[in-house]
């Protein structure tokens, strides 16, 4: 009779063994209008083929991976697309990062697809991940409230622009016909003097270009009343519309660590070129934000004739006496707004007061 034959084993062996999450996900993201290109890397691996998802379909990708490892970092570029997707993804867990937008092709290749960004943003995140805090320019996100305060004055600002853009039009119209427009031509007693020049048929040529370009204004001048604060203490000739946009467009005075980072968001400082011996000064960087570097060579002027106590608009008066030269006069005046900009974050964050730097303040 046949026997059964025992088995040694008593406990069933489970064939399925849970996947050993990785320790770091790192995703580069070039981000357009209607898809994403991904580059994946898993810990210090190689870099995988790039993917295009669509947005709907990225998130679900991203939040996937959450489930794949221990750690999440994603980086794109700053860009149109503002700071909606970062918010998304720090959301779901992700640590993302947006960074000043830059040139993907380090090696001049002469090949520049959104594949081949994709990975290189992966590079530099994954040498950003391991510590190398200068392999990506990062920004600072602002809030939701200090991003809509800054889209206000940015708005008065391109209406500005446009405002500009009709003028010249109608300048160039009527100067087409032998006709100068100076000044505001289309306002006031100006365009009722300018009709009287204008036959029947270029009067009505011009007017729907008159009557833009005053609408224009007159939202302009709205826009400039909702911004400024003329009750709001200040020093003398720092104008109210120029104190908010400046403190719409920093964001945060508390964020800054010391005087040289101050100087450099304005990209006011000079360009340097050195190597041994050889050392030169060049041109400002214009790095930074750009519309702070405006107001504030606007506010510089403004101060060398209302501070005439103010110690950098003394330093300024001292180079301009000292030679005639435009270009010294130039520099000297960006010298003042880049001055004015660490005097007024150390008023912000209480390292001194108006007093403290002899400005004048209003009533």
């Amino acid at each position: 009779m046949k026997k059964n034959k025992t088995t040694t084993h008593t406990k069933k062996q489970d064939k399925t063994q849970t996947e050993k999450k990785a320790r770091q996900i790192k995703l580069g993201l070039d981000v357009h209008a209607q898809w994403i290109v991904v580059v994946r890397q898993v810990d210090g691996a190689t870099p995988q083929p790039a993917q295009q998802y669509g947005w709907g379909d990225f998130l679900r990708f991203a939040t996937k991976q959450l489930t794949l490892a221990e750690e999440v970092y994603s980086c794109y570029e700053a860009g149109p697309f503002g700071y909606g997707l970062h918010r998304q993804l720090e959301a779901i867990g992700i640590k993302n990062v947006v960074i000043r937008p830059m040139k993907l092709d380090p090696e001049n290749r002469g090949v520049k697809t959104d594949r081949t960004d994709a990975l290189e943003l992966c590079a530099k995140l994954d040498r950003y991940v391991a510590g190398n805090s200068k392999a990506l320019s990062v920004i600072r996100v602002p809030s939701e409230e200090q991003e809509l305060a800054r889209s206000w004055s940015r708005q008065r600002e391109q209406i500005q622009e446009h405002r500009k853009r009709w003028e010249a039009q109608g300048r160039s119209l009527l100067l087409y016909y032998g006709i100068r427009g100076c000044g505001q031509w289309w306002r006031g007693l100006q365009w009722l003097n300018l009709q009287k020049q204008l036959s029947s048929a270029l009067t009505e040529l011009v007017r729907p270009i008159q009557q833009e370009t005053l609408r224009l204004f007159e939202l302009e001048i709205q826009r400039t009343r909702e911004l400024s604060d003329p009750d709001k203490p200040r020093p003398i000739g720092y104008g109210a519309l120029t104190q908010e946009v400046l403190t719409r467009e920093m964001q945060d005075w508390q964020g800054f660590r010391n005087r040289r980072q101050v100087g450099s968001i304005t990209g006011l400082c000079p360009g340097v070129s050195a190597s041994g011996n050889y050392r030169r000064e060049g041109s400002v960087t214009k790095r930074g934000r750009r519309r702070v570097r405006t107001a504030l060579i606007e506010l510089a002027w403004r101060l060398t004739r209302f501070q005439p106590d103010y110690q950098p608009v003394k330093e300024f008066h001292h180079r301009c006496r000292a030679s005639s030269s435009k270009a010294v006069r130039k520099k000297a005046i960006v010298a003042l707004a880049r001055k004015i900009a660490i005097d007024w974050w150390r008023m912000a964050t209480g390292i001194c007061t108006a007093k403290d730097l002899k400005l004048r303040m209003t009533q």
